[in-house]
């Protein structure tokens, strides 16, 4: 099984990295902030005006590092990469499933299986725990996406089954609210709010998503596939649409179950989120910092992956699916298996 590497994240406007041999530097003016071995490392994401030397974007193409430039904010805007890895058979096979709806169908309802399970399962886990005695909305909750649950089965196009999707995640979003027990005063949940955020939880789940993202999108350029051929998300240029498609079962427990820690455990305050004149709700870099910190920190958290059998840190779990998606499309496997948080 492949071991877990660190992700460097670098926050700090006006730094620049560049290699001294086999090291990465971080420098801001005349300073060396950080030296990392590139060994110790899977990938790096800059945020906003960080630069890099054309030395470094060598070594991480020569030794398969994923190099990433997002905004500030966090939003997404390029990536350097080395040379596709993989076998060119198997994305030819992963782009003919996406040019066929029936078989595309096939590997989606998988995803939005998991992807229900996994909302489930964190809404009887809250109904379970919940001392305050507002468990119902819960378990309502919960009933509702077991009817879906019990339908997708009987879906027979993708315009449908993202309907479906859709529906699931409505009724989910719909007792988020309920999952912050603390600072209510400054994180609340009314409605997922994108592009821009619009109050703090929105802003704190949508970094959290990026970072997630970035690495559903590494974890398949591992394996040989492609990330922006999916078979949930639609096909758009610049989307990774099979990122997005393997993140949707990884939300709840990742992203969501992070998020909600982070708040509920007061370990970020709502005096880490600013408004700006447009509405859109943004974290300063103090608190980027203390998100990205937990984020690594839950990435080496391990579990039994439910479908291999092994124990694997859950920064792996996307190179897992990946996997799995790449086996099956293949023909080792006779159906993609989604994670399914127990």
């Amino acid at each position: 099984m492949k071991h877990l590497l660190n992700t460097l994240y670098v926050l700090t406007q006006g730094s620049y990295l560049s290699r001294d041999g086999e090291t990465v530097l971080v420098r801001v003016g005349e300073e060396t902030k950080v030296r990392v071995p590139i060994h110790t490392l899977c990938g790096i994401v800059c945020f906003g005006q960080v630069s890099c030397s054309p030395f470094l974007m060598g070594l991480c193409g020569e030794r398969g590092i994923t190099l990433s430039f997002m905004t500030e904010s966090g939003r997404f805007l390029a990536r350097v990469h080395g040379p596709v890895s993989g076998n060119v058979l198997l994305r030819r096979e992963q782009y003919r499933r996406a040019d066929d709806p029936g078989k595309s169908l096939l590997i989606a309802r998988s995803m939005v299986i998991g992807k229900i399970v996994n909302s489930r399962t964190a809404l009887l886990r809250a109904a379970r725990e919940n001392k305050s005695g507002g468990s119902e909305g819960f378990s309502f909750a919960a009933s509702r996406l077991a009817g879906i649950l019990r339908l997708i089965e009987s879906v027979v196009d993708l315009d449908t089954l993202r309907g479906v999707e859709g529906e699931a995640a409505r009724i989910y979003f719909s007792v988020f609210d309920a999952f912050i027990c603390a600072q209510k005063d400054d994180f609340f949940f009314r409605e997922r709010s994108r592009r821009p955020p619009m109050d703090s939880m929105n802003a704190l789940l949508s970094f959290l998503y990026t970072l997630l993202v970035h690495d559903t999108s590494s974890a398949l350029e591992s394996v040989g596939l492609d990330p922006a051929v999916g078979y949930l998300h639609a096909v758009r240029p610049g989307r990774p649409s099979l990122a997005l498609d393997i993140m949707e079962e990884l939300r709840p427990f990742i992203a969501d179950r992070l998020a909600l820690s982070l708040v509920n455990r007061r370990q970020v305050k709502g005096s880490g989120f600013t408004r700006t004149e447009s509405g859109a709700v943004l974290m300063d870099d103090k608190t980027r910092k203390e998100v990205l910190v937990a984020y690594q920190e839950r990435k080496r958290e391990e579990i039994i992956h439910p479908f291999i059998g092994e124990k694997i840190p859950i920064g792996l779990i996307p190179y897992v699916q990946a996997l799995l998606l790449a086996r099956h499309l293949r023909g080792d496997l006779d159906a993609y298996p989604p994670f399914r948080w127990k």
